[in-house]
Formats: structure tokens, sequence, C-alpha cells
């Protein structure tokens, strides 16, 4: 078995954690003093990031998703991996503005501020041709998807704005903001046509996002987390579940390296989970000259 291909760049492709992304090694205390702000915590891929950013030694980790008792042992979960960073959670659906907007601000009061924030909630419905599928269900996908990854943007930029600002008189990066998108937003599935088109438009958004407020210091990147054996991994055809290969865990340390300022070269710019770091960062040129990884219709003539 293996991942599916990006058909962008040819690297060493990787499934779990390996020392360049390694929260106890290569990046060791390299959320210290940071503030994290993660949405669908509970389990999956949010929860192994909670643990990432703790193993990373940041100072606080701020939880929400739906369920609270699941909130709960992503919290214990935290403090069991490393006492000293703070955690608290608070129950929030990210298509919620007001609940999306008073986790913010809870988590800045708690501790003063967002350094770090990781739209991860996501949804995906099962796959049905357009021709016979529920407009709710289909609908669905974009207001979770696309509707609560603004939230998180809206209401968690003005604290990555100061956090970023205050970073960077100290010589240090910040400001860093991580939508999870898909490698789906590269494909055309039948039946994926909600899945698919609402994770392309993150892509786009995230480079709205630093085109409004690169200036401001942000570092946006719309990330795919790898094929992943989640419950939402587990809503796509049966014959998909082959390329459900890699571990959350993945996911998880690569947005503890894409917020340590090593890539903030590529901010506004998709990026996959699987590719190999030290690969990635070899063609920096290449991919800044051409403007690679964003959403471009190129034709010939």
């Amino acid at each position: 078995m293996s991942s599916i291909p990006s058909q962008f760049l040819d690297l060493t492709a990787h499934h779990d954690r390996y020392d360049a992304i390694n929260p106890l090694s290569a990046l060791k205390d390299s959320a210290a003093g940071k503030v994290v702000f993660i949405t669908g915590a509970s389990r999956g891929i949010g929860q192994a990031t909670a643990k990432a950013f703790a193993e990373a030694g940041a100072k606080a980790v701020y939880l929400t998703a739906r369920s609270e008792e699941a909130l709960k042992e992503t919290q214990e979960l935290v403090q069991k991996t490393n006492p000293n960073t703070k955690c608290a959670y608070s129950v929030c659906d990210v298509i919620n503005a007001k609940q999306v907007e008073a986790a913010a601000a809870d988590c800045a009061e708690k501790f003063g501020g967002i350094d770090v924030a990781d739209a991860n909630a996501g949804y995906l419905g099962p796959w049905v041709k357009i021709g016979e599928s529920d407009p709710g269900s289909w609908w669905r996908n974009w207001e979770v998807n696309i509707q609560g990854s603004y939230h998180v943007i809206r209401y968690t930029l003005p604290y990555l704005i100061e956090s970023a600002k205050t970073r960077a008189s100290e010589g240090k990066s910040g400001g860093h903001l991580i939508l999870i998108s898909s490698i789906g937003a590269q494909f055309v599935m039948p039946g994926a046509s909600d899945y698919q088109t609402s994770k392309h438009a993150i892509n786009r958004l995230c480079e709205f996002v630093q085109s409004d407020h690169s200036d401001d210091g942000i570092k946006c990147f719309a990330i795919h987390p790898g094929g992943v054996a989640t419950e939402i991994g587990h809503n796509m055809p049966a014959h998909m579940h082959e390329y459900l290969v890699d571990d959350p865990d993945l996911a998880a340390c690569f947005a503890v390296w894409v917020s340590s300022g090593k890539v903030d070269w590529a901010k506004g710019r998709f990026l996959s989970a699987n590719w190999d770091v030290h690969e990635l960062t070899a063609l920096q040129t290449d991919i800044l000259r051409d403007d690679l990884l964003v959403n471009r219709l190129r034709a010939k003539a």
C-alpha cells in the first residue's frame, strides 16, 4: 500500500514522524513560549497535534471540539505528555461564529494570546454523484470545511498578528495559521464534489489570507495531512481505504515543523505532510521562482 501520489513534487514520502520533524529531537523546544489554538482537537489528527506541540515545549495548548468528554481525554494526554504545558478547552462548533470568537478570546485571556492556530475541524460525508446527492449533506462540507475555517481565521487573526509583531521584535517567528486541506483538492473523483471542491477552496482561502495579511506578519499554510484512517477518512469509498496508511502523528509533527519558522518562505502555499522536509527545503528557489504550490490555471497555446 502507498499514499495517494501528490503529482506535484517528486519527494521521498513519509508516513510517520521522522527526525527532521520530531518534536522530541530536531524540533525540541521549538514551541517554547507559544500558545497553540486547535479546533477539532478531541481525536485523530487534532489530538495528535495537541500532543506534538506539548512535546515541542508549548507554553499552552487550547483545545476546541464538540465533545466535552473527548476534549477532557485530550487535555489529560497533553498534561501527561508535558506537565509544563498548560491546557484548557471549550466546547465549540466551528460553524458557530460566536462560539469560535468566544473560544479564541478565552484562550487569549487565559494564556496571554495566540501564536499558532490550527483549523483542524473537518467533515466528509458519503461520496454520492451530484445528481443523487442530499443538499443538506452536500452543503455540510462547506459549512464545516470553509465556513468553519473562516471563523477560525477571522477570530484568531487579531491575536496572531500581535504574536507576529511581538515575536519579530524578539527575533523570533510567530503568527502561524494552519488550514487543513487535502490531496483531494487536486483531484476530480466521482462522488466527491462536495468535499474536494471545499478543500480546493481552502487552498485559495489560504492564498487570500496571505495576500491580505502578509504585511501583518502572518504565515498561512494549507496542509494535506496524509491519508489517515480517521472516522472522516473511513467515509471514503471502501476501495479508497488502501490509501489510509499514514499515522496521525505525521501531520501533527509536520504542523510543529511548519510553525517553527523553518518554512516561512512557503507561506500562502499548499504543502503535504508526506513530503520530506529536507528535500522540500532544497526546492525553495524553484518553488518561489516558478510560483509553485498555489491554485493557478495555466494553459499552452
